[in-house]
């Protein structure tokens, strides 16, 4: 019996080495497994893009040796396509305590337009100065992201100013433009109304100009419109409205519109929200 018991005894000491040793084994075999699979070229795109957003004083390879992996950057993340981590969300600026907070130099850099892979862009608050660093939208390198953007932002950056860049128009897939409460200027492009998959048009609280583009009235997804809150002119098309069946919120409120306001108003049976005060509109509806 007490050498029964003995052997028990060497049995357990002998499985708790093999099994230490094991562990051991799997945890040197994990510090060489590759932990950030990211194309490096996209890798250091993202890393200066950020920058030039952030301030050169921002080193992430040094902070965010592996961006979409262990140590992921706060606004930025990646989906897995093909076996390699790529950027498909940035948001720049202090959406959360952590986020990437812009610097008072904050600029578009061309490394922006290599994530190729981007579906979700945006910026809060980050370009607040139009007298210390006025900023405006990049007029070019849009197209190199027309097969993935489907969101672009920008909210509440006083600095931004100019006009909304026509190439804008090249990103076909887009499904929500919001330009929200910027320094935005100048008419509308009509070449919005190329951007057939638009679910969502936020261009309020700019200092835009001129007439609603006819275009606009074409885009038949649309489930929001709000251009309230700038100094648009002019009269309404008499077709406006009558292809928007979808919309759920129209919004034009705040402007210099004028005019008698187009029967297809009328027709926005899916409307929840409807508000076309604070205009000179000058009766019912043609």
């Amino acid at each position: 019996m007490k050498n029964l018991i003995v052997m028990n005894k060497s049995s357990v000491l002998v499985f708790l080495l093999v099994g230490l040793f094991v562990l051991c084994e799997c945890e040197d075999e994990d510090q060489f497994l590759p932990v950030s699979p990211m194309v490096k070229k996209e890798q250091e795109a993202l890393y200066s893009a950020i920058q030039g957003f952030v301030g050169n004083s921002w080193n992430g390879s040094d902070l965010y040796p592996d961006p979409c992996g262990w140590t992921p950057i706060q606004g930025v993340y990646c989906d897995l396509l093909d076996g390699y981590w790529h950027v498909t969300v940035l948001n720049i600026g202090l959406v959360f305590d952590n986020s990437l907070q812009c610097s008072p130099n904050a600029k578009f850099t061309h490394h922006l337009f290599e994530l190729i892979h981007l579906r979700s862009l945006s910026f809060f608050h980050c370009f607040s100065s139009p007298r210390d660093n006025p900023i405006r939208i990049p007029s070019s390198n849009w197209e190199r992201l027309s097969n993935s953007l489907e969101s672009l932002e920008f909210r509440s950056n006083g600095g931004l100013i100019g006009t909304i860049p026509v190439s804008i128009s090249y990103l076909k897939k887009l499904r929500s433009l919001v330009l929200l409460e910027n320094g935005l200027t100048g008419d509308l492009p009509i070449e919005l109304g190329n951007l057939v998959n638009l679910k969502q048009l936020v261009l309020a609280g700019n200092k835009f100009t001129g007439q609603i583009p006819p275009s606009l009235g074409g885009l038949t997804e649309l489930l929001i419109m709000d251009l309230s809150r700038n100094n648009l002119t002019g009269t309404l098309m008499l077709t406006f409205g009558c292809n928007l069946t979808s919309l759920l919120k129209l919004d034009l409120s705040n402007n210099k519109l004028e005019g008698k306001i187009p029967e297809g108003i009328g027709r926005l049976k899916n409307a929840t929200l409807l508000d076309l005060g604070r205009n000179k509109f000058s009766g019912g509806l043609i």
